[in-house]
This record gives structure tokens, sequence and C-alpha cells, in this order.
């Protein structure tokens, strides 16, 4: 079972991000939003996506880089093909995934969301370990943080409908 102390999963690999600030109320973590990220699109396994939250993402390696260049977001986790867990932001701080948002009658869900990044694509199955892991924080997060339930769990693509489609047609939610 996952724990957290301080509000890090001790056993995720800690890469902290500078995208951060602080929660308008640190207690308020009532949704969790499902990405998927891969830099560059549709290929895995490299350190760009973790360079890209540091804000150290090198534009001459990709010209899908120079186009986010100035971007400057982060999510709470990341979870790897191979089911690794990386954390960058702590919970009680308010990590840059959602951007423009709402979640029932709410703006700005990153005020009080955390935000958990696939490894994927939209239309790229997600691999079994993905899942695992998925599962396992999910169950993490909703015994620590009371406010959180199973129903306060969605997509990037539900909160920001027309802007995003992630974590797309690929992610398969009957597996959590």
């Amino acid at each position: 079972m996952l724990t957290l102390t301080n509000h890090w999963v001790d056993q995720a690999r800690k890469v902290p991000s500078p995208n951060f600030n602080a929660r308008p109320d640190p207690e308020d973590i009532s949704l969790v939003v499902i990405h998927n990220i891969s830099l560059p699109p549709e290929e895995f396994g490299g350190p760009q996506v973790e360079a890209f939250f540091q804000n150290r993402l090198d534009p001459s390696e990709h010209p899908y880089f120079e186009e986010i260049r100035d971007l400057k977001v982060s999510a709470h986790f990341l979870i790897r093909r191979d089911g690794e867990l990386v954390q960058f932001v702590a919970c009680d701080q308010r990590a840059w995934h959602a951007g423009v948002s709402r979640w029932r009658d709410r703006d700005n869900c990153n005020d009080f969301a955390l935000g958990i990044e696939l490894e994927g694509a939209d239309h790229v199955p997600f691999e079994d370990a993905q899942y695992r892991s998925l599962r396992a924080l999910l169950g993490a997060l909703i015994a620590h943080y009371p406010r959180l339930s199973n129903d306060a769990i969605t997509g990037h693509e539900h909160i920001a409908p027309g802007r995003k489609t992630d974590p797309g047609p690929a992610f398969d939610w009957t597996r959590l």
C-alpha cells in the first residue's frame, strides 16, 4: 500500500518542479484529474516529460519542443509506461495541470484538484502496469484526503471540453 508523508507519496520518485504555488485552501483537495502526456508526442520512455515539468526541456531536441518552450506546467504525479510513480509537486500545493477548467460549477480546478499524468497518448492503449499503479495511487489518495472519493475522478477532457482531449479514448475507465 502506498503511504503519504507531508503530502508526498513515500514510494514515489521525487522530481520537484518549480511550477506550483499555494492552494487557496490546502484542505480542499476534492478532485483528481487524469491526463496523458508524451514528449515528443506518442514517443515514450525518455527524460523529456520530467525535463518539461522542471523547465529544462531543450527546444532544439525536437520541433514540437520549440512550440511548448515557454509553457510552465506540472502535475502532482506521472505514471510511466512501466508503472513507475514519479511525484513533482506536494499534494497540498497547486500544480499547474488543468488550465482553464470547470468541475461541478467550480472554476479553476487547479485550486482543488490533484493532477495525475499517464505517460501515453489519446489513441495508444495504456499499459497494465499503469492501471495497477493508478489504482494504488488513487486508493492511497482517497484514504488520505477526506474530500476525495471515487466519483471525484475525471479526465482533463471533462473539465476542459473542447480544449483538451486527454486521457482520451484509449483510456479504459472501467479499469479503475
